[in-house]
């Protein structure tokens, strides 16, 4: 044992001797494995901390820490994927009560929250449709009521804007007129236009007001365009319950959905995106182009593009200005433009002619004196929605619901992952759904009473409905009725209440946890024993005879969660093309220093050196130089994430914004980083000296004498 220690006293005096004497092949040698050990630091560490901001964005948002579902679903939920599920391949639990008490069984377990996801088409009418529903109203409380000033004003004014409406249609068809041979409407439909335009028409509409919207509803409402479509993705849940779950969601407009009201919540991304006004969305999207990523409308094209777009916007901010709005219109943009132009649209077109030198500006004045007096959202809070989704068998099914409110998860507010999903409660999404609620049950059971219909098995069904050569058949076909039509009877009777709002279907708050969901997330209390807990509620979930199959938060992201691993992947594959492109390069520096070192190491061996002793030397020189310089490496790319973590590196767009969990990532060095950085250096070391090592071991002592000749 003690010539073991001697012989390698002797081997690391050698080893650290020719490592000074080996001078600028020592100095190529480090320089590349010293900025390996950097860049695998700073990578390793830049990556962990995305890794764990997008965690924090996923768990934080509505995977939580894992999620659950029915194990004889056909695919793993997906909650981020942008697409609701298919309806055929996640299968519902029935009893939501009963798997929250088996979750929140298994100690780790914080919170359960029920979840459903789906999609939803939201149709509401045009622009005329609109304005002249208003009208009606007034002229029909007009007709109950008697005329008073307060009304006139209004009367008046919703008449005024519906001619102005008219009057935007009438220049649109003009204009499509001078680029077309021949119009775009028939004859018929021209001639309506024109008669709704004309001075005789509304003079005369006092005479017969529900005569002449009768005729503006049927033959000039149909002609307009605009109608404001919504393709909505919304999570049914339990409003308070998701609420004191994810604590980074806040209510940025409006309120919560009481507790016990159907209602609905926009979330902030959906809404300033889809529901907003289009020319102030632009406006905005220009605004933060300019400030967050440093870009102009002169440099940047898609800038530029909603530069030369917003002139043309102007249509439809003319379709919200009635009389008083109009003049008032006319005379803040004629002050502020410095322009005795009277027409508004001519105004508003030279006020929307937007550049880098003139946009801060314009877009103060527009927010300040004309964002007042416009509807900024098509659907604004307070406002109900009816909408209409695809049942889990296939028809249509619609409900009505008031907007609460707006919320957004904080540090996420523009992050379309993070944003795509809006809230329902979760009786909505099951009536929406399909699935039995008690409500629903009710209005069966009355359907069933006066038709006095019963269920028969589906195979006698077609017999019972169309005829049987047994009166008894026929007679019970009168009494009975199949399930499958049950459903669908479900699914008219819930159609009949879209003209009923939220409010008029309250529920009983138990109703939320005694039904049917299709996932439930689940928070933790230590996260760092996630898959512990997935056994655990999988083997919670067999112990109670329910079929739950449990997945992390990175896999009920989808694509979005395999992100982090995907960029592991690339990182580690440039560092490994950069290592194998250092070991060419140490390696053939190391065969030189080798060869011009045959005389010594031929001595060496002619004064009793064994190959194990020479090999020993060279592989521990290329150990020392590497840990000397992995080390210094290592150090600085340490000392660089921690520099970057004080700055912060900033989010330029909307999808780094949700890696980074907010609108800066803030990364951190761990001693994993500076260990994986020095291993990797290590090995790196170990394989480049091999090779110069079996040459050093064949060198004899008479080539060491022939290398002296």
């Amino acid at each position: 044992m003690r010539a073991v220690i001697d012989t390698f006293g002797v081997v690391a005096q050698l080893a650290f001797r020719n490592l000074w004497a080996s001078g600028s092949k020592t100095l190529i040698f480090g320089g590349i494995i010293g900025f390996g050990a950097f860049l695998v630091v700073l990578g390793t560490s830049l990556l962990d901390s995305v890794d764990r901001a997008m965690s924090r964005s996923v768990v934080d948002s509505v995977a939580g820490n894992v999620q659950v579902f029915s194990s004889s679903s056909t695919e793993d939920v997906d909650v981020m994927s942008g697409f609701a599920f298919d309806p055929n391949a996640i299968d519902p639990l029935t009893d939501f009560a009963k798997v929250k008490a088996t979750v929140e069984s298994v100690p780790n377990v914080k919170s359960v929250v029920p979840m459903g996801i789906n999609e939803s088409l939201v149709v509401s009418g045009n622009t005329i449709d609109q304005a002249l529903a208003g009208l009606r109203k007034l002229v029909n409380e007009r007709q109950r009521q008697g005329p008073s000033p307060e009304h006139d004003v209004a009367y008046a004014a919703a008449k005024e804007r519906v001619r102005q409406i008219i009057g935007v249609l009438s220049s649109d068809i003009e204009n499509t007129k001078k680029f077309q041979t021949d119009s775009s409407l028939p004859p018929d439909e021209l001639s309506s236009v024109a008669r709704a335009g004309s001075p005789e028409f509304w003079a005369a509409f006092d005479r017969d007001p529900l005569g002449a919207l009768e005729f503006l509803e049927n033959r000039i409402a149909p002609l307009a365009t605009d109608a404001d479509v919504l393709f909505l993705r919304y999570l049914g849940t339990d409003p308070g319950a998701f609420a004191r779950s994810f604590k980074r969601m806040t209510i940025v407009a409006g309120e919560p959905i009481p507790e016990g009201q159907r209602g609905f919540l926009f979330s902030s991304y959906v809404y300033e995106e889809q529901v907003k006004l289009e020319t102030a969305r632009d406006l905005d999207r220009i605004r933060q182009g300019r400030s967050s990523r440093g870009v102009t409308i002169a440099t940047d094209p898609e800038l530029a593009r909603m530069a030369r777009e917003a002139p043309k916007q102007v249509k439809d901010l003319l379709l919200q200005l009635d009389a008083p709005k109009s003049a008032l219109f006319r005379s803040k943009l004629q002050s502020f433009l410095h322009s005795d132009e009277t027409d508004v649209g001519k105004l508003l077109e030279s006020f929307l002619v937007l550049t880098d030198q003139t946009f801060d500006e314009r877009y103060d004045f527009f927010y300040r004196e004309l964002a007042p007096m416009l509807a900024l959202y098509r659907v604004p809070v307070g406002d109900t929605l009816t909408i209409k989704a695809f049942t889990r068998s296939g028809y249509i099914q619609s409900t009505t619901l008031e907007v609460y409110g707006v919320f957004a998860f904080e540090g996420l507010e523009t992050s379309p992952q993070a944003g795509a999903l809006n809230l329902m409660d979760m009786v909505s999404f099951r009536e929406l759904y399909g699935f039995m609620t008690d409500e629903r049950q009710k209005e069966i059971a009355a359907l069933r009473a006066n038709s006095g219909a019963k269920d028969v098995t589906r195979e006698d069904a077609e017999a019972e409905l169309f005829g049987s050569s047994t009166p008894t058949a026929r007679a019970d076909a009168q009494a009975e009725m199949p399930p499958d039509l049950t459903r669908e009877l479900s699914g008219i009777a819930a159609g009949r209440r879209t003209d009923e709002t939220s409010k008029d279907r309250a529920y009983d708050p138990a109703q939320l946890e005694q039904g049917v969901i299709l996932n439930a997330a689940v928070l933790l209390e230590d996260e760092r024993r996630l898959d512990e807990t997935i056994a655990a509620i999988e083997a919670a979930g067999e112990r109670d005879g329910l079929p739950l199959r449990a997945i992390s938060w990175q896999k009920a992201a989808g694509l979005i969660g395999q992100f982090a691993v995907l960029m592991r992947v690339v990182l580690y594959t440039a560092v490994l093309i950069i290592f194998l492109v250092a070991l060419v390069i140490i390696n053939n520096a190391l065969v030189m220093a080798t060869l011009e070192r045959v005389r010594e190491i031929g001595t060496l061996r002619a004064v009793g050196a064994q190959q194990r002793f020479i090999l020993a030397m060279l592989v521990l020189e290329s150990i020392m130089v590497g840990l000397t310089f992995g080390i210094v490496g290592a150090l600085i790319g340490g000392a660089a994430v921690e520099v970057l973590g004080e700055m912060g590196i900033p989010a330029l767009n909307a999808v780094s914004t949700f890696f980074f969990s907010g609108p800066r990532l803030y990364p951190a060095f761990g001693l994993p980083n500076l260990i994986v950085g020095l291993v990797v250096v290590l090995i790196v070391s170990i394989v480049s000296s091999l090779y110069p090592a079996w040459i050093a071991m064949r060198i004899s002592p008479r080539e060491a004498m022939q290398a002296e000749d």
